[in-house]
């Protein structure tokens, strides 16, 4: 395997790792709030115990809807195949800038790989859209400052 596909495969792995930590973390908050839920009874102040209720349901709900979210995202995840290589910026790019290094998939925020910075995006993040459908030696601005892309792998 060659370098730019170790490279690759480390960011895919560290942003997979991510993913799997983000569900474990929610399912076990949905669990807890459905044990709390459940074992929960009506106690001799029932409005307390309603409101209790209440707000146990909304946390569920909320829990759920992050629940739905990651499961999105590790659905857009899995379609990044690391054995390709591209010359223009899109999902699953490795991107190194003048500024930064940069690994178009999910935001999972910085990763080091061998000594390496990058920072793991998402395409629909503010840098993530101005990186997509760009080539080496393009030149853009984010934040009033001129940034070139060196390579795409």
């Amino acid at each position: 395997m060659s370098s730019i596909l170790k490279v690759k495969q480390k960011l895919y792995d560290a942003c997979f790792q991510f993913i799997e930590n983000r569900l474990i973390t929610v399912q076990k908050t949905i669990n807890e709030i459905q044990e709390s839920l459940t074992s929960e009874t009506k106690s001799s102040a029932g409005d307390k115990h309603e409101t209790g209720r209440a707000m146990l349901q909304l946390e569920r709900e909320k829990a759920g809807n992050q629940l739905a979210e990651i499961m999105k995202v590790k659905e857009a995840f899995s379609k990044i195949d690391v054995s390709k290589t591209n010359k223009t910026v899109g999902l699953g790019s490795v991107v190194y800038t003048s500024q930064n290094n940069y690994f178009i998939a999910i935001s999972a925020g910085q990763i080091t790989i061998d000594k390496d910075h990058f920072y793991a995006i998402s395409p629909n993040t503010p840098i993530g859209k101005l990186l997509v459908g760009k080539n080496a030696s393009d030149v853009f601005s984010f934040r009033d400052i001129k940034i070139q892309i060196k390579e795409v792998l």
